[in-house]
């Protein structure tokens, strides 16, 4: 499987997001196992993703909820 579309998969499932089509979580799994630039790859947008959501939890003016969604207007 093309990295590219690993990447997207990956980004989708830590967004809460179905995978895309054509790609399934064990396809998922096997390509993660076998290529160290994409576990790379998952590990920092999983930091990123991580960061993001403390700083909206942190910083209310920033406009997110705690699960770093848009927050809703009052």
């Amino acid at each position: 499987m093309v990295c590219s579309r690993i990447r997207t998969a990956v980004s989708a499932r830590l967004d809460g997001e179905r995978l895309p089509p054509g790609v399934t979580a064990g396809q998922l799994a096997a390509h993660l196992k076998g290529c160290t630039a994409c576990r790379l790859w998952e590990a920092r947008a999983r930091q990123l993703t991580e960061y993001i959501e403390r700083l909206g939890e942190s910083d209310p003016a920033l406009g997110t909820d705690a699960g770093g969604r848009p927050a809703q207007p009052s």
